[in-house]
């Protein structure tokens, strides 16, 4: 079915008319609900509306739905349903964890541990509490994004009271040894409880195994797998957090203020799915993602950014030299392409990613850079088609230059 696009100029409003289906690449941004979750939290808004504090039967409705999606996300990340602290979303559950943990102990240790591809509302965090006193040492990585464990185990000190370390990285998808940097921290405290490790696992779920019974603090979100934006999960394993929040006892007073009780639904049922699916979902992606890296191999000057190995299935970053990743990105969009670049960009001032520039890319290899993220809903001919249209779009515009 044909599709209007309409873009505003300096020359006034351009409309351009497309055959192509849309094609959703940026699942790593976010992705398209799951129907059995629209139908769980068209359930909860419509009937299931009661306050989960309220102790008359609406309210005790609310609280059950609220339990029983609870029960779902703990049983699909193998913990306890009491560790479970809902949020509304993973910049607040990085940041719950983060500075929750750290003005927590704040008498029992000044020392925290990041690295330098961390997602911006875990260095962002990091930061504030880096300006309130805190010492904090961020770790370099490698080619491929990947830190080294003994970089960890060189920087842990007697007064490090957290580290915090990504799963799988949301820009170019490399996967962290997180069980090996667990068993250093671990180590690192003995009989003690510091430090801690907590871990931002929203791109690794449902794409990559992790247990979270060897890490303190876990963060996930719902929207990165098929569930609704406005929902997160922060896990508590281990440790105390002073709340960012107050003015109420939902949560064990952790996390207050009413839940989100569609948005949570919503989450608990897109964690049952993923338990539903188990591994053939993240197969599924590793079939697309070579068969993409394959037919991308034939455009001259393009270069992949992803790791080889050790990178989740689902995301893949390249550069295309000569073209910013920005023009591209529109450019694919008028095909019905929806990819992204990692670039912050600003109308007078593209900055490059923070991510690429740490793997050590020059600033015009980062701006040349593009994402392609993939779903359990992506076929193999959106791939195919896809890659056509990449091949199209980066020769017309080198054609421009």
């Amino acid at each position: 079915m044909p599709r209007v696009l309409r873009r505003s100029g300096g020359g006034g409003t351009i409309t351009l008319m497309s055959t192509v289906r849309e094609i959703y690449l940026d699942n790593a941004a976010t992705t398209r609900p799951d129907p059995a979750v629209v139908a769980a939290m068209t359930s909860a808004l419509t009937e299931g509306y009661g306050n989960p504090s309220s102790i008359h039967g609406k309210g005790v409705e609310a609280e059950r739905r609220v339990a029983e999606a609870r029960a779902q996300v703990a049983a699909l990340l193998g913990v306890p349903p009491a560790a479970v602290l809902f949020t509304s979303g993973g910049t607040e559950a990085n940041n719950l964890a983060i500075k929750g943990a750290a003005r927590a102990y704040r008498n029992r240790g000044r020392h925290l541990i990041g690295t330098a591809v961390e997602h911006s509302s875990v260095l962002e965090a990091l930061r504030t509490l880096e300006a309130e006193g805190f010492a904090l040492t961020v770790l370099p990585v490698d080619r491929g994004g990947r830190i080294d464990p003994d970089e960890v185990r060189r920087a842990l000190r007697p007064d490090t009271l957290l580290v915090s370390v990504m799963a799988v990285n949301n820009e170019v998808g490399t996967v962290q040894p997180v069980a090996e940097i667990a068993r250093i921290v671990r180590d690192a405290r003995g009989g003690a409880r510091l430090p801690l490790f907590h871990v931002d696992a929203v791109q690794a779920l449902g794409r990559v195994p992790i247990s979270a019974a060897e890490i303190d603090l876990l963060t996930v979100s719902a929207h990165k797998v098929h569930g609704p934006k406005g929902a997160g999960a922060l896990v508590v394993r281990e440790g105390v957090l002073e709340p960012l929040l107050h003015g109420g006892e939902q949560q064990r007073g952790v996390r207050p203020g009413t839940e989100n009780v569609p948005g949570i639904v919503g989450f608990g049922q897109a964690a049952a799915r993923l338990r539903e699916e188990g591994p053939a979902a993240a197969a599924h992606l590793q079939r697309l993602r070579a068969r993409l890296v394959e037919r991308l191999g034939d455009i001259a000057g393009l270069a992949i950014n992803t790791p080889a190995e050790g990178a989740a299935p689902h995301i893949l970053n390249v550069r295309l030299a000569g073209v910013r990743g920005e023009t591209l990105v529109h450019r694919l969009e008028m095909e019905g392409i929806y990819v992204s670049t990692g670039s912050d960009c600003h109308s007078r001032d593209p900055r490059p990613s923070h991510v690429l520039v740490a793997m050590g890319l020059s600033r015009e290899e980062a701006l040349s850079s593009i994402r392609i993220s993939l779903a359990r809903t992506t076929t193999l001919e959106e791939i195919e088609a896809a890659a056509d249209a990449l091949a199209r779009a980066v020769a017309d515009l080198r054609v421009l230059v």
